[in-house]
């Protein structure tokens, strides 16, 4: 009977002990994240804001962290196919997506059920990185000298006056959807395959407006070859500071951004998006990475995994309320 009792006591001490342990290596396993490289996949092609800006953060982040960021491009379907790989990989911290999470709303609420990710269910929120402002542009040839002109001239000339955009879908052709339904004007969408082209065309005159991001507008704003009217920002963009608010030009509640962030599958361990995110913090609050994105046109902001979850819900639910009001179709 002693010995039963003594062989039962000792496996109990045994249990007890290994019990211990195993709790007691947990927080060295937590402690030891990231210990191997980190994969942060850009879902668009090099050379792009998303990609430059994800280049930017992901070689401060792998310092910040001691580990290498491998940054992957992996475009196609509109940001679609690299979101996607995303979502389905191991929710382990080792996968990330450097996303244009204004893009990935609209993609979410304009084409459904064909996307096949939940923007809201399928990822762990880790950090909002900053924005793209857009500016209203007009051709030289459009009388309107302000914001206020320009809606007038539209209401004169209902479905006569075009507004390009980058495509279908995309926030400059959702700008410009907004601003119909929020200035209450018919204007005539003519939507190209890229910035660049629309820009050619809006200089051109083939087209006479277009709500586009600052980074593209500039050149040809401080060139003097368009005619900045509003910014779609809360404040004054520093490099365009003579441009007002669209809220200062009169229009109110019309604010338009290209929001940039960082996500990871859903499920992730919330301790390891936690050091993620105060890595990316830190990161952003220093003046040589705030610069660095300043020059791709993006404005440095943070915001919390809570804070950038209720961001994406806010933006999805703002397309899907325009894409249903303007009866808006996917191409």
């Amino acid at each position: 009977m002693s010995f039963s009792l003594r062989s039962c006591g000792m496996r109990a001490a045994g249990a007890l002990l290994a019990a211990g342990l195993a709790l007691g290596a947990a927080p060295a396993a937590l402690a030891a994240y990231p210990d191997k490289p980190i994969r942060m996949i850009v879902p668009y092609p090099p050379g792009g804001a998303t990609d430059v800006i994800g280049r930017v953060l992901g070689q401060a982040l792998g310092e910040s962290l001691g580990q290498t960021i491998v940054v992957e491009n992996r475009g196609g379907a509109a940001g679609n196919i690299g979101a996607a790989a995303v979502a389905t990989s191991a929710p382990d911290g080792y996968t990330l997506l450097m996303g244009a999470l204004t893009s990935h709303s609209i993609n979410s609420a304009l084409y459904g059920q064909q996307v096949s990710y939940d923007l809201e269910k399928s990822f762990a929120p880790i950090a909002i990185v900053g924005r793209v402002p857009l500016v209203f542009v007009v051709n030289k040839s459009v009388p309107a000298q302000n914001l206020k002109e320009l809606i007038d001239l539209a209401k004169s000339k209902p479905g006569e006056l075009t507004y390009a955009s980058a495509g279908n879908g995309s926030p400059q052709h959702m700008a410009g959807e907004l601003f119909k339904v929020t200035a209450g004007v018919d204007m005539l969408h003519v939507p190209y395959r890229g910035s660049g082209p629309a820009m050619t065309d809006l200089i051109g005159g083939q087209v006479l407006t277009m709500i586009e991001t600052v980074p593209a507008a500039q050149p040809h704003i401080l060139g003097d070859k368009l005619r900045a009217l509003a910014v779609a920002s809360p404040q004054r963009v520093t490099t365009l500071p003579d441009v007002p608010t669209a809220a200062e030009a009169g229009l109110a509640d019309f604010e338009v951004s290209s929001m940039f962030g960082i996500m990871a599958p859903a499920g992730t361990p919330a301790e390891a998006v936690e050091k993620l995110s105060a890595a990316l913090k830190d990161i952003l609050a220093r003046p040589a990475i705030q610069d660095a994105l300043l020059k791709q046109g993006a404005i440095a902001e943070y915001k919390s995994p809570e804070d950038t979850g209720k961001e994406v819900a806010t933006e999805v639910a703002k397309w899907k309320a325009l894409i249903e009001k303007a009866n808006i179709k996917p191409e």
